[in-house]
């Protein structure tokens, strides 16, 4: 499978905080990835590196086989919407159309048209509401018809009607333009409809990455009477466990189907699967129970 961004022991440093430290991933083209993660894990960081607006401090990045900071030709093939929607307020609808038609040699007028809808083109940018300045900040980066869409946080000031009109616009351009697509945003309910692919940061590292369905299939939550922790068959390793009074519930990664009976064996859904590996890192698997020896009192 092609990758349209690489990202290989990728780290970047403001002053001595790091905001990435050692992040691998490979987003695989013609897929929509959603980037996830609380708040100051490096989302930000990861695109603001993708579009060559900050510098690696070590690693590197590749996007579209093409290292954005020393090829800029690579940016003709990129949409980028940061988190505050940049946009001329002093411009009309229209002569933000026609700058954007004047600075990209692959804008499709039509295209534009069409995901802008019926609105006036003489309406300044200004008074636009907060859900139309994001459409027009989205018809913009899909104009350009990118074979790489970078949304930074689009959701952070739309109601949920706005943001669930934007979610159609959106999947209405990339079915037109096949673009690779990936959306950054702390909460998981905006992307998982959409989203085929997760990306999770946390700590300015990666620490889940996989199709959803895959990772669905591999995750399960037992539960059973609380108890010293051996091998679990077809536990490959323990992500969160948590303990309510005798009850036990761990949270497990799979290789093989859990047959044990003492278990209650349950599906996890997506939100609670990214917010499990948020909260901290992985549990180590539990040692075997070790025996020790009797002692004789007589």
């Amino acid at each position: 499978m092609t990758a349209t961004l690489e990202a290989s022991a990728l780290g970047k440093r403001f002053r001595r905080a790091w905001a990435l430290r050692n992040c691998t991933l490979t987003i695989p083209e013609h897929t929509v990835v959603g980037l996830t993660g609380p708040n100051g894990s490096g989302k930000s960081t990861l695109l603001g590196l993708a579009v060559g607006l900050l510098a690696p401090s070590e690693g590197s990045i590749l996007v579209l086989g093409r290292d954005p900071r020393s090829d800029p030709s690579v940016f003709a093939e990129i949409g980028y919407v940061s988190q505050e929607a940049p946009l001329y307020r002093s411009f009309t609808v229209g002569e933000m159309l026609e700058f954007a038609r004047s600075t990209n040699p692959r804008w499709d007028r039509s295209l534009a048209a069409e995901l802008l809808g019926a609105g006036s083109t003489e309406t300044r940018v200004a008074a636009l509401s907060s859900g139309d300045r994001a459409r027009l900040a989205l018809t913009l980066a899909l104009g350009k018809r990118p074979r790489l869409l970078l949304l930074d946080e689009p959701f952070a000031r739309l109601d949920p009607l706005a943001g669930r009109e934007f979610l159609q616009l959106l999947m209405d351009g990339v079915s037109e333009t096949g673009s690779t697509v990936v959306v950054a945003s702390r909460v998981v309910t905006d992307i998982e409809r959409v989203c085929e692919r997760i990306v999770l940061l946390a700590d300015g590292h990666v620490r889940l990455e996989g199709a959803v369905e895959d990772l669905l299939a591999d995750h399960r939550v037992l539960t059973g009477a609380r108890r010293p922790l051996g091998t679990i068959h077809g536990v490959e390793r323990i992500v969160r466990e948590r303990h309510s009074g005798r009850q036990l519930t761990l949270l497990v990664k799979t290789d093989a189907p859990v047959l044990d009976p003492s278990w209650s064996v349950d599906e996890i859904g997506l939100e609670e699967l990214l917010l499990a590996y948020m909260a901290s890192e992985e549990v180590p698997a539990p040692r075997p129970p070790q025996l020790s020896r009797l002692r004789w009192h007589g």
